[in-house]
């Protein structure tokens, strides 16, 4: 079987129990009640977090060949990136759970926003470095070949940094 095709059976595996089991799992606050208006939006977000939870656990079995390929030989990098990646997908569906059960207890959403809305900043600022590392080779190439001039279309200079 394809790796796509696991990662698609993983999702559904995971993410369908998921979706059922995050209010046995955490119990809606009886604080918020949302209208019959508002309750279809509210699942269909709620199956599309738990199903990017299933696929953050497919990521996270089947991704990291991939990602350190991706990295070409940076382990430290493909570390942090696969990381990342997988925090980023997996985050959503605890993170909304806890938020409908806690509902408006401000210092559990103090909480609840510092383990998540943080981490979150962190796994974003972390890909970013990690995509400037891997890309500053080609980069440099880049500018090099912008400092060449252009009645010369075969220069090749070495380094644009002394």
């Amino acid at each position: 079987m394809k790796t796509q095709w696991k990662m698609l059976l993983i999702t559904l595996i995971i993410g369908v129990p998921a979706f059922l089991l995050g209010p046995i799992l955490w119990s809606p606050s009886p604080e918020v009640l949302p209208t019959p208006a508002q309750m279809p939006y509210l699942i269909v977000l709620s199956a599309i977090e738990a199903l990017t939870f299933g696929f953050g656990v497919a990521f996270t079995i089947f991704g990291w060949p991939l990602v350190r390929q991706v990295a070409r030989g940076a382990e430290k990098t493909a570390g942090i990136m696969y990381g990342s990646l997988a925090w980023l997908l997996v985050s959503w569906w605890p993170h909304d759970n806890l938020h409908i059960h806690n509902a408006l207890n401000i210092n559990g959403l103090i909480a609840i926003d510092y383990s998540f809305h943080l981490t979150v900043i962190v796994a974003g600022l972390a890909l970013a470095y990690s995509f400037f590392a891997l890309f500053k080779p080609a980069t440099e190439k880049m500018e090099t070949r912008a400092e060449c001039p252009a009645d010369q279309p075969n220069c090749h200079l070495t380094s644009v940094h002394p």
